[in-house]
Order: C-alpha cells, then sequence, then structure tokens
C-alpha cells in the first residue's frame, strides 16, 4: 500500500510554515507511513476564509479561533477532546480555551499571541531606554520620540483597529460583549477607548493606518524612526538575530497595566471530512506535544505550550520576549465566538479604521458598530 498524503493550510510567513516544515522528518520517524504536504494564504486569508470551505479541501487547517461559533455549529472538523490528552494547563494562558465550544475542543493550540508592545532597543537608547509601563507614559515617550524626530508606531489597517478597540476596552475593565444578544459595549467606555487611540496616533506616522501586524514589524525593524509601538499581535520571530534591527517585545502598557489584551495565536483543527481522519488525529496528537512545539519554536515558531514559554534557551533565541509578555498573555481576553461573528470583524474593523483616518464622526461609528452587532 502506498503512503498516507495529508494536505495542510497554514498562512503565509515563516512564523507560520517554517515550524510545520522543520517538524515534518520528526514526525515521519514516528509515522513512516503518512506524508503531509502543507500550503499556505496570506494573513487576509487567514482572518477571513470560511474553515467550513477549507475543510472540503484539507485534512488539517491552521485556524484562528473566531471561527470556533461557525465550527460547532457546521461540524467541519472533528472534536479534539476525547481523542487527544488536552489540558488547560498546559497552554500559556487562555489558549486552549480558545478553541473550547460547546462542550467540545476543535483545535489544538500551536501558537500562542496577543496583543503586547515591541520596541527598537537601539532607538529607545536615544530617549533614555525606559519602557512604558501604561498609556501616561507611553504618550510621554511619544512627546520625547517627536522631539527628537522618531514616531511611535501601531498597525491600524481594518481589522486590527478592531483588535486594539478590543483592548482597550477590557483593559478599562468593560470589554465588549460576545454575545450579540447583549449590547456591544458600554458607550462612555468606547469612547474613552478611541480618545486613547486617537491620543496614540498623533505620534505616529500616517502610514500606521495602512499596516497590518507584520507589516508593522516589517517597518520597525526596517526603518530608522519608529521607536515603540503599544499594541499588535506579537511576532516572536522579529527579535531574532537574523534581522537587520532585532526587535524586543514587553508587557502590553495598558491605562490599567498588561490585563486585558485580546489574545490571538491559531490551532490545529481536523477536517471531518479527511478521508484518513486517523492518521490526521495522529498529526494532531503530534503538534500538541511539548517536544514538538520546542522544535517549533527553534525554527521561528511562536509555542503555545507553557513550558516552552518558561524555557531559558527560547527565551535567549528570542530577547526575552516570552518573559517579558508573560503577565499579558496570562490577563488575556478572548474575543468573541459566536457564528457569525466574522462579518462583524471585518466590517467593523474597516469602521473604526474609517474614524481614526477622520472620515466618519465618532457617534455615528458607535451607532454603526452597535446595528452590525445586533445584526450578526
Amino acid at each position: 500500500m502506498g503512503k498516507i498524503r495529508l494536505k495542510g493550510m497554514t498562512w503565509d510567513h515563516r512564523r507560520a510554515v517554517d515550524p510545520l516544515l522543520a517538524a515534518r522528518d520528526m514526525f515521519t520517524r514516528r509515522h513512516p507511513e503518512i506524508e503531509v504536504i502543507w500550503h499556505s494564504r496570506p494573513l487576509s486569508g487567514f482572518e477571513f476564509t470560511p474553515v467550513d470551505v477549507l475543510a472540503e479541501t484539507y485534512d488539517l487547517i491552521i485556524l484562528d479561533h473566531p471561527f470556533m461559533g461557525r465550527v460547532a455549529n457546521s461540524g467541519c472538523l472533528l472534536p479534539l477532546g476525547s481523542s487527544l490528552a488536552l489540558h488547560d494547563g498546559d497552554f500559556v494562558g487562555p489558549s486552549l480555551a480558545t478553541y473550547r465550544m460547546a462542550g467540545e475542543i476543535w483545535s489544538v493550540p500551536v501558537d500562542a499571541a496577543c496583543q503586547v508592545a515591541v520596541s527598537r532597543p537601539d532607538l529607545m537608547a536615544r530617549l533614555g531606554g525606559h519602557v512604558p509601563r501604561d498609556w501616561q507614559q507611553l504618550l510621554r515617550l511619544g512627546h520625547e520620540a517627536r522631539q527628537r524626530g522618531l514616531w511611535l508606531a501601531i498597525g491600524l489597517k481594518g481589522v486590527h483597529s478592531l483588535m486594539t478597540f478590543f483592548t482597550l476596552m477590557a483593559n478599562l475593565g468593560r470589554p465588549c460583549a460576545i454575545d450579540p444578544a447583549e449590547p456591544l459595549f458600554e458607550a462612555g467606555a468606547a469612547r474613552e477607548a478611541l480618545g486613547l487611540m486617537r491620543a496614540l496616533l498623533a505620534y505616529c506616522p500616517p502610514q500606521a493606518l495602512d499596516w497590518n501586524s507584520i507589516a508593522l514589524h516589517d517597518q520597525m525593524s526596517l526603518r530608522d524612526d519608529l521607536v515603540f509601538c503599544p499594541a499588535v499581535y506579537c511576532y516572536a520571530t522579529y527579535a531574532e538575530a537574523d534581522h537587520p534591527h532585532p526587535l524586543r517585545f514587553h508587557d502590553f502598557p495598558g491605562p490599567q497595566g498588561p490585563r486585558g489584551s485580546t489574545i490571538g495565536g491559531t490551532g490545529l483543527g481536523v477536517s471531518a471530512r479527511s478521508a484518513h481522519p486517523g492518521a490526521a488525529l495522529a498529526y494532531a496528537r503530534f503538534a500538541a506535544e511539548l517536544d514538538t512545539q520546542l522544535l517549533f519554536a527553534h525554527h521561528h515558531g511562536q509555542p503555545a505550550r507553557r513550558a516552552a514559554w518558561e524555557d531559558a534557551a527560547i527565551n535567549d533565541r528570542f530577547g526575552g520576549c516570552y518573559r517579558d509578555t508573560r503577565a499579558t498573555m496570562d490577563q488575556c481576553w478572548i474575543r468573541p465566538r459566536y457564528d457569525g461573528y466574522l462579518a462583524f470583524q471585518e466590517a467593523g474593523g474597516d469602521l473604526i479604521e474609517s474614524h481614526l483616518r477622520g472620515d466618519m464622526a465618532e457617534a455615528a461609528l458607535l451607532d454603526r458598530l452597535s446595528e452590525l452587532h445586533a445584526a450578526a
């Protein structure tokens, strides 16, 4: 008999692709009868392509947790709780909880991330090297940066505007609703969060509204005028030594400290339509193991296992990223995951971006966001 061939889909960045390719030999030694072939798609596809569509073609899918409501309703993925020994305490922050819906676990956490701060150490040194711990200190840093011809930074293109809004709302202690039957926000808190975003933008270049998370990291690594970003989904690989200017990561400097960051990361799901469910589950089990995730980390990956975040060699490789953002990760907020939420996420991010560009009044924005949430 020939080999079993599994097709997998991930997203197109070395943080996502390289760990999976590096682990291939390790998996093949254990399961020589199974071959896994990985494909990738852009970040925008990862954020919005429906998982039930991907499940028609791929056996293994790297996905984002806001799809869980749709997954649970459609049954497009296999539930994993009865097949794999998965425990919340083995994963950092609420990583596993993000994939739990309707009493089942639908994905294995293979990558952990949330919105944290990132800096250029060489540029920070020009400003005294003090890392801001809250929003007031952040704005003072922005003032000092502009006096030296430097900028703060943020990536607020589309959905990333919404994520930063979510993070600030949760940090203020008044998180947005995760149930569409409830009002999306308390209006006073929403106005406060938007005001904090506008205050930050006064110290950022205009291009900040054109950047997603990857572009933000790229620009901070390449340009010589972007000193500090308070909130972006962490890409720890940009702290590795092979970058022209390795970045450093820090806890989120929210108005109330590091709490409330909107969790991201990725999970590995198994298609319910796979012709080889046993082989696909074997790979999911392999991907959940600590040794596998340690290997991921040493090939530009961003592990979700708690022990990997605490590993000294991994922290050395990534400039202390995991150690220095752990408080934020452990106090994360989980955004909505109901079936229909992704339509709100896409439209809501564009609306907040439009407001920040000056094209929509605050009152009109809040009304429209509330309407979209209720309709979802």
